[in-house]
């Protein structure tokens, strides 16, 4: 199973102040864009939708959206999101044939096992109609660790990454670049990838 307990109870603990924190990001140019692409109606997969503000966005634009957390704190949240559907799930719970017109994976699968990543993106592509959005946010670096409030992550260097997502059947179409900090408060540098199935 892909899900690492310790990371689980640390998002359960810190739900609201990750709200709070999400509230003040700055990554709405790159929502907004992938709810441009989107059907009248698009169904789409908000993976690792913590408190569901993007989800709630992308709602408002139109979308059904099916939120899903590891984090029972943050489905919490995400449901009382107008709109929203919220279920509590793990990377290893995504299944099914050609559902969704989008997936939206923002900072969600860098706390997937390296080993499990492979598997997670097949099922997304999997999951994924002819055509369909795929917007991931990956933090870039080596190995795998835990960061200073005890959360795992797994680290990509950028080519690998874009192997795997191309191997897992997504056509890569643009990269974007930042460095900030998150929740633990130490900035990282990261990647954000849209790709299509």
């Amino acid at each position: 199973m892909s899900v690492d307990a310790r990371t689980i109870e640390v998002y359960d603990a810190r739900a609201a102040d990750y709200q709070r924190l999400t509230k003040e990001l700055d990554g709405y140019k790159e929502l907004v864009a992938f709810c441009e692409t989107m059907p009248v109606g698009g169904h789409v997969l908000d993976l690792g939708c913590g408190p569901g503000l993007y989800a709630a966005f992308m709602a408002a634009q139109g979308c059904k959206v099916d939120a899903v957390d590891a984090s029972s704190e943050m489905v919490k949240l995400a449901a009382q999101q107008k709109d929203v559907t919220a279920r509590q799930a793990s990377f290893d719970d995504i299944t099914g044939e050609n559902i969704y017109d989008g997936v939206w994976a923002n900072f969600s699968l860098l706390h997937a096992p390296r080993d499990a990543f492979p598997k997670h993106l097949a099922a997304l592509h999997h999951a994924c109609k002819q055509g369909a959005k795929f917007h991931i946010g990956m933090k870039l670096g080596s190995n795998a660790g835990r960061d200073g409030i005890d959360r795992l992550y797994t680290y990509y260097q950028e080519d690998d990454l874009l192997a795997q997502i191309n191997t897992a059947g997504f056509t890569l179409e643009q990269v974007k670049h930042g460095n900030s900090p998150g929740l633990s408060g130490e900035p990282s540098d990261w990647i954000l990838v849209t790709a299509h199935a």
